[in-house]
């Protein structure tokens, strides 16, 4: 299968079988999110595995979207690091390290969602401090993941506009 039929079988998954993720799972996602490309090479990324329940519902509190952390079987809390070449595009590695993270759930048969936490200071500090957080990382979203339950419907080839497309 090619890049563009896995973006395309992506889809936001909120609801998770009992299912564990496996411990290989887990390292094929941290894996996929580190090839990502960043500024300068700057790698600005740590990553929290959440499988605590008590810890994943209070991850489901730190905002009102995060409820899909509370029954997955896993919370990964990609994080950054301020003190970085380029710290104003922290976010942007961030982002793309996630979508690699993401994609790599949908070769996996694995379900997950994209749950927000940067830039919102209060998201940032609920997270931080249920995590134990040091100062010098931020939060950067929560995504949970786990094995689907019930048919996923992606719906991202439908998003495609030529409207939006302007040759200059």
């Amino acid at each position: 299968m090619g890049a563009l039929d896995t973006m395309y079988r992506r889809a936001s998954v909120r609801n998770f079988t009992g299912e564990k993720v496996t411990s290989f799972e887990a390292e094929a996602l941290l894996h996929a999110a580190m090839a990502a490309p960043s500024a300068g090479n700057q790698q600005p990324w740590e990553f929290y595995l959440v499988s605590s329940e008590d810890e994943r519902a209070a991850l489901a509190q730190a905002s009102p979207y995060a409820a899909p952390a509370a029954n997955a079987p896993l919370v990964i809390v990609p994080c950054f690091r301020q003190n970085v070449r380029f710290p104003e595009c922290a976010p942007l590695d961030m982002a793309a390290a996630v979508q690699n993270l993401l994609l790599e759930a949908v070769d996996l048969g694995l379900g997950a969602v994209w749950m927000a936490v940067h830039p919102v200071r209060e998201r940032e500090d609920k997270v931080r401090a249920t995590l134990g957080l040091p100062d010098d990382l931020t939060p950067f979203c929560m995504v949970a993941v786990g094995h689907p339950d019930g048919t996923v419907t992606p719906h991202c080839a439908e998003r495609y506009d030529e409207k939006r497309i302007h040759a200059v």
